[in-house]
């Protein structure tokens, strides 16, 4: 029975899906030269405030881009299983319709005895009895590999269409997430240029306001002083991090331990990482999956209230939520904020928007 999945040019399209995405995604392009732009800010902070913005805006996209590709990737594995169902099904049918037509070929040959033929062979009554009883259970078992040979063939048929859905769900999404991921590479090419536009000042000044980007990020704010005060990043803690379970200590250790790397869009490691990427390699070192999506991971674990914070809880912003960090005590946290900053430690307060919190482990 012929499928999409059976096929090896359906297995290598799908294979060569996934890999594409992941290997383009996290490498961004070299820099756009600068070019003037419409509705150019008026000042410095004018330009570092728009800059954070279009930042802030794009991680919203990243987001949602790596939540899409997280359901691709489900959908791909999904495509295989019922591949894997369809081939199993077929094999059964075809071992069915076999032990069908060897019963067949054997009543049409007269191999088979009747009630008659062995009472007339019988030489006593308890030896017809037994004969009898012998036919009935060869009927019988002639009968359940019918019936069986039966439920083969609608497993099968079901088994079929499953896979065809599967197959055709995975590349539909497929094109949405390549599509998707054409517009978030030019998006950020273009941010790339608007960033590289800024004096070095100016530069910092964008990675500090963006940490503070949210539905209110419009309004007016002053001038460079407040913008260079609202970078605080924290240093290391005085004393270890000490998280109540074995795992969220791993993923806090290993959260921190990505100190300095740079926030790559899309990107899950090891050398570079954008947030929910960072959090979903920590805990991968602890030995749980989590989905490369800030929302995804929001509804993930148990929800803590913010009185109740844990090392090792991840804590969420914005809604709808689209950025996530790691939770290591005493009001901080380890994530990755935003292009041209790295992976360091941070207040929970320094960024507007704390939108609730979840219990990974522990």
């Amino acid at each position: 029975m012929a499928s999409p999945l059976r096929t090896s040019a359906r297995r290598t399209a799908l294979r060569r899906a996934g890999i594409a995405l992941v290997g383009t995604v996290g490498i961004l392009l070299a820099s756009a030269p600068a070019s003037a732009e419409p509705g150019a800010p008026t000042s410095s902070a004018d330009a570092a405030r728009m800059v954070a913005e279009r930042g802030h805006a794009l991680e919203i996209v990243t987001e949602e881009f790596n939540q899409a590709r997280d359901t691709l990737a489900a959908q791909q594995a999904a495509a295989v299983a019922a591949g894997a169902q369809l081939e199993k099904a077929t094999a059964e049918l075809a071992a069915a319709q076999q032990s069908v037509r060897s019963v067949a070929r054997t009543a049409y040959t007269g191999e088979s005895m009747g009630s008659f033929q062995a009472m007339m062979m019988s030489e006593s009554a308890d030896e017809f009895v037994s004969r009898v009883t012998t036919l009935q259970t060869i009927a019988g078992h002639q009968t359940g590999l019918v019936e069986r040979a039966a439920a083969a063939n609608v497993a099968a048929a079901q088994a079929q269409a499953t896979a065809t859905k599967a197959a055709t769900d995975a590349q539909a999404t497929f094109d949405a997430v390549a599509a998707q991921q054409a517009d978030l590479q030019k998006q950020i090419d273009e941010f790339k240029a608007q960033f590289n536009q800024l004096s070095a000042e100016e530069r910092r000044a964008a990675v500090a306001e963006s940490s503070h980007t949210d539905e209110a990020a419009g309004e007016e704010r002053a001038d460079g002083a407040r913008a260079s005060r609202d970078d605080r990043s924290a240093p290391a803690p005085s004393a270890p991090v000490v998280a109540n379970s074995q795992a969220a200590q791993v993923a806090v250790n290993a959260a921190l331990a990505q100190r300095g790397k740079p926030y790559v869009w899309a990107a899950g490691g090891p050398n570079a990482f954008d947030c929910s990427g960072l959090t979903q390699y920590a805990f991968r070192a602890a030995g749980i999956s989590l989905p490369h999506s800030s929302r995804g991971q929001s509804g993930m674990g148990q929800a803590v209230s913010r009185d109740q914070l844990q090392p090792g809880d991840l804590v969420f912003f914005y809604r709808p939520v689209s950025h996530v960090g790691i939770y290591i005590g005493n009001g901080q946290m380890v994530h990755a904020p935003t292009s041209g900053d790295v992976v360091k430690i941070g207040s929970v307060d320094s960024m507007r928007g704390f939108s609730g919190a979840r219990r990974i482990a522990g």
